[in-house]
């Protein structure tokens, strides 16, 4: 077994790396860039090294620099995590040449399965069943119509060289396959340097199965069961389970059979996913189809290691270094069920653009045998956009399916991130919509119930508007005692902070709160043992134990624990399974300019132009694209919001642009009588 590795990545994959390599007796070396100078990754590992700057091609793509360190600490091995080196057979030849040990599978297997096209001719060639398509080596943007046209709209465009959603556009319709096509390859050639695509019949309501499989260097190659991952936006997986919902016994066997099949054919060594395209009804069907295969650890193998009780990343290291697998086929059973939730720094109310910030709170559910957090960020750091925009996964384990999504959701209930839209609440929906519950899921389930999982901001309750003014007002008093304690006043009437006036009972500590256009004034009046909660003319009784952020808040004969997190002006209430997020405001503010966007198209999202498609004094159309603009790797197209002409244009190709600053002047278009 190896003294020491290298881990060539960041974020939760390199602390949860770093964690089997601790409980193994195994050294770890971590590389960062300047951007994650102070990141979780480095401080889980036994040494760290920078290697260059914060852009990903300036240091955890550098492949030449990551070797220096290997041969610098001594590194017998690197484990290059997901995305980054994981999949370059470039690298992992490099490493062979240096005599260093890369814990993947052999190169001619990453670059085999690395290009998809090639990986379905070799697929097919083993009797692994293809979705029909094209996979051909010619790129003409005419034989690749005419080929969309061939197969039937709509069709999907993939980059030939990718994965992870990037590069991926569907085709309604012939009159739309030219600007997706484009789309497509200049996402593909931005994240992986290759814009050749491939062009397959896009199913309507598909599952995406997976299998995870496992091969050692004596031949042995075995399946670990399956995941389903077709819960999904914008191509990319936000909810995994296992075992797959629906899945009987025989149609396991067949696609686990043809997962090693495929593993075999390409001399497969170490931890693969091979992922499959399948009709809804599937499991009775038989109708399954191979998508591509990931030469590497996934994302989601933590819902793989919770329903086999197995540590994905030891028989890695184990099968790096020589040994056999753990365990054959006959040894691998189910146990109960998992889910995996990603926890991003993104809006789902606004298309699911990543978000950018620092985090300043952070509250996560308690960890036990059946909850796991696997993260790379602590409270106080950031989210930036040179990276993907996780903060963290949240992975949940019971007897069955219906114990398991229980669980996710009572454990979504405690998680807070504050500092940055993120995906928390609508993850919560998500846990406990009655479609999922009964396992009606395809990859259209979100767009499909867009309503229910991304509805309007939930208006405060009154029990939440109370929680969060009697936590407000319980601070101050804390505030204003502590400040009298240090003054040598404590028994000073002053240090009770506590609203009282003579001769006016009713006065109380007054809270202004706003969720956007909506103001909510609540007033805090002290009564015997208890509160008088004014709030919009209506006044309710209240008790209230407080302790920090956390109330036992008693309205009525209703008693309900609540946490109010405070940030700044935002306020975050977490009350019995609901999140109300709103604003405190200062009443003695002067008010803020109202002049609107109007015309004034801003950018969603920090990030780069790509492309300029109009000119000023063009006349446009409602819906008619603008401006392309990218952001962790993924397009954003800004299209008019009426039909006007373009007065101005502030920004060019390859430019950077902030969140919120102006990109077009549009002048609306006057109407005619």
């Amino acid at each position: 077994m190896f003294a020491k590795i290298l881990i060539a990545n960041r974020g939760e994959i390199a602390v949860r790396v770093a964690r089997t390599a601790r409980r193994m007796g195994i050294q770890t070396v971590a590389v960062f860039s300047e951007a994650d100078r102070d990141a979780m990754h480095v401080a889980a590992c036994d040494e760290a090294y920078c290697i260059g700057g914060a852009a990903p091609k300036e240091s955890y793509l550098r492949g030449d620099k990551v070797l220096e360190i290997a041969k610098l600490t001594g590194a017998q091995a690197i484990h290059p995590g997901y995305g980054f080196l994981s999949e370059n057979e470039s690298f992992a030849r490099q490493c062979a040449d240096a005599g260093i040990v890369f814990i993947g599978p052999p190169p001619a297997a990453i670059e085999a399965m690395g290009l998809k096209a090639e990986s379905k001719r070799l697929m097919e060639k083993a009797g692994v069943p293809l979705v029909p398509g094209y996979h051909g080596s010619d790129q003409s943007e005419a034989l690749l119509a005419s080929e969309a046209k061939r197969i039937g709209f709509p069709v999907l465009i993939k980059a030939s060289a990718g994965g992870g959603g990037k590069g991926m556009k569907v085709a309604e319709s012939e009159a739309d396959f030219a600007a997706a096509l484009a789309s497509a390859k200049r996402e593909a050639k931005n994240s992986f340097g290759d814009d050749n695509v491939l062009i397959e019949r896009y199913l309507q309501r598909p599952r995406h199965i997976e299998i995870q499989v496992f091969a050692d260097e004596l031949g042995h190659c075995v399946y670990l069961f399956e995941r389903d991952c077709s819960l999904q936006r914008r191509h990319q997986k936000v909810v995994e389970e296992a075992p797959a919902p629906g899945m009987t016994e025989a149609r396991r066997r067949q696609m686990g059979e043809a997962a090693c099949a495929a593993a075999h054919a390409v001399g497969y060594v170490g931890a693969g996913t091979v992922e499959f395209i399948a009709e809804h009804d599937f499991a009775t069907s038989g109708r399954f189809y191979f998508m591509e295969m990931n030469t590497r650890l996934q994302v989601e193998h933590p819902v793989t290691e919770m329903i086999t009780g197995l540590d994905l990343v030891e028989w890695q290291l184990r099968v790096a270094s020589g040994e056999r697998l753990p365990k054959l086929q006959d040894e691998l059973r189910i146990d109960g069920h998992a889910f995996e939730a990603r926890v991003y720094a993104e809006n789902p109310r606004n298309q699911f653009l990543p978000a950018i910030g620092p985090i300043d709170l952070l509250r996560a559910p308690a960890t036990n045998a059946d909850v796991r957090i696997d993260t790379g960020v602590r409270e106080g750091d950031a989210i930036t956009p040179h990276y993907d925009p996780m903060i963290a996964k949240l992975i949940v384990h019971g007897d069955n399916r219906e114990q398991a999504l229980q669980r996710l959701a009572l454990a979504l209930d405690d998680y807070a991130v504050v500092g940055f839209t993120n995906n928390v609440e609508f993850l919560q929906r998500v846990a406990r919509h009655p479609a999922f519950a009964a396992r009606e899921i395809d990859t259209g389930f979100i767009a499909r119930h867009a309503d229910a999982l991304l509805p309007p901001l939930p208006v405060p309750s009154d029990a939440a508007l109370a929680a969060c003014a009697l936590v407000e007002a319980a601070a101050a008093r804390a505030v204003a005692q502590d400040a009298a304690r240090r003054a040598g006043k404590a028994s000073s009437p002053w240090a009770l902070a506590d609203a009282f006036w003579p001769n006016q009972p009713d006065c109380g500590i007054d809270f202004d709160y706003a969720q956007g256009e909506q103001r909510l004034a609540v007033s805090v009046i002290a009564d015997g043992d208890g509160y008088r909660i004014r709030i919009a003319g209506r006044e309710l009784r209240a008790r209230a134990d407080i302790d920090g952020e956390r109330i036992t808040l008693t309205l009525g004969d209703a008693q309900r624990g609540a946490r109010v997190l405070r940030s700044g002006g935002h306020r975050v209430v977490l009350l019995a399974g609901e999140r109300f997020e709103f604003d405190a405001v200062d009443r003695y503010a002067p008010p803020e300019s109202e002049d609107g966007h109007g015309g004034h198209l801003v950018a969603p999202m920090p990030g780069s132009v790509v492309s300029v498609l109009v000119k000023v004094g063009d006349t446009v159309k409602k819906g008619q694209p603008l401006i392309i603009m990218e952001a962790m790797k993924m397009e954003h197209t800004i299209v008019a919001p009426f039909d006007g002409a373009v007065e101005a244009i502030y920004f060019a190709a390859k430019e950077q642009v902030k969140e919120g600053a102006e990109l077009v002047a549009l002048a609306e278009a006057k109407a005619t009588a």
